[in-house]
């Protein structure tokens, strides 16, 4: 990271206050870290702590370790909020909105907006890590106290086209669309070729791929759909975008109206949507294939029966000259064992006999349409 970052780390003293090693006076500074904390009869309960990253409004970055406890008392969220959430979040979408912070979990991007900053979940990996180079290009480092700046923006950022809760927003949303849309083409470079090859001959292999790209298939579009959706259900409540305005609270602005994240959440729905219709016609575009040589399959498949068909009439019209044969062959004298020149008409015979059967045989199955 370009911006110098530190790791804060508390020490608990005997009646269980919690003290930062870098005290501050500044009264938006962050929770100092809770390491852990004590029971009534003095043994100790360690609570699990996460690495966030702290990313202000005024460029400033800070890499902190805190368990759910603190981040609770940090940003003022009751505990169902990150509790429902796995530890602290699950693998699913959802955007909530509190008196002052929102919390944003969006595929690996789990972070906690406020008025005056933002805490990332994770920060090494690698969509948390675009999001910060995102949001250190629109917020550059500047060398000014937080309290003052967030009261210079707080009244600078009603007028301006967007808060800073806003722009962190439509950043995750943008760091989330490029990742999906890095996935789709991911998907579409490595299956059309495996689909054209399938299409020529169908072997192990080809299937193992098909396969486990549907796989892959399946969980983008489940992942696709779970932003969409959230999306929507913003959108259709007009109450629960009002308490993404952290910024125009803070100011107690009297604004009502919603058109400004009204706005951001419907252009990044049509791309979401966008980027599901890709997919779904990527999946068509399976199944389709699929179709195709299941048709071929079915269709080598039947060539095979009718040529079973044709071997089972022909060994019918063979086995019955066989017994006209075997017929002959018996030691029973009879006068026409004594005509001369016989044998060469019985054998021509039987041939006939054998063709004439097959034939019939043939003939009578393709005129029930068996063929």
């Amino acid at each position: 990271m370009s911006n110098q970052s530190y790791l804060s780390i508390c020490h608990q003293n005997k009646d269980g206050a919690v003290k930062n090693d870098t005290e501050t006076s500044m009264p938006s500074a962050p929770i100092p870290i809770n390491a852990g904390g004590r029971e009534g009869n003095g043994k100790k309960k360690t609570r699990r702590a996460m690495p966030w990253m702290r990313f202000s409004r005024n460029g400033n970055t800070e890499v902190i370790e805190c368990d759910t406890r603190t981040i609770m008392k940090r940003v003022s969220i009751p505990a169902r909020d990150l509790r429902i959430r796995g530890p602290l979040f699950s693998s699913s979408s959802n955007i909530l909105g509190r008196e002052k912070s929102i919390i944003v979990n969006l595929e690996n991007i789990k972070a906690i907006v406020t008025a005056n900053e933002v805490l990332l979940l994770d920060p090494l990996r690698p969509q948390v890590l675009s999001l910060i180079d995102q949001l250190k290009k629109q917020f550059p480092q500047r060398n000014v106290p937080e309290d003052i700046q967030s009261s210079q923006e707080a009244e600078e950022g009603i007028q301006s086209e967007l808060p800073f809760e806003f722009q962190v927003l439509e950043s995750a949303f943008e760091v989330v669309c490029s990742f999906f849309d890095t996935r789709v083409t991911s998907l579409e470079t490595e299956a059309l070729p495996v689909l054209a090859e399938l299409i020529e001959k169908v072997t192990r292999e080809n299937l193992r791929i098909v396969r486990s790209l549907k796989s892959n298939l399946t969980c983008l579009i489940a992942s696709v759909q779970k932003v969409k959706d959230e999306i929507e259900h913003l959108l259709d409540d007009d109450k629960d975008m009002a308490e993404f305005y952290l910024t125009r609270k803070v100011i107690q602005s009297q604004q009502e109206d919603v058109e400004d994240l009204e706005m951001l959440l419907e252009a990044y729905l049509i791309q979401v949507e966008g980027t599901r219709n890709k997919l779904h016609t990527m999946r068509k575009y399976i199944d389709d294939t699929e179709d195709y040589v299941k048709i071929k399959q079915k269709d080598k498949r039947n060539r095979l029966l009718v040529f079973k068909l044709v071997i089972s009439r022909a060994s019918f019209a063979i086995s019955s000259g066989t017994l006209v044969v075997s017929l002959f062959g018996m030691n029973i004298p009879i006068p026409l064992y004594n005509t001369n020149g016989v044998f060469g008409y019985l054998v021509l015979g039987v041939f006939v006999m054998c063709i004439v059967l097959f034939m019939f045989t043939f003939g009578k199955a393709g005129w029930e349409k068996l063929l």
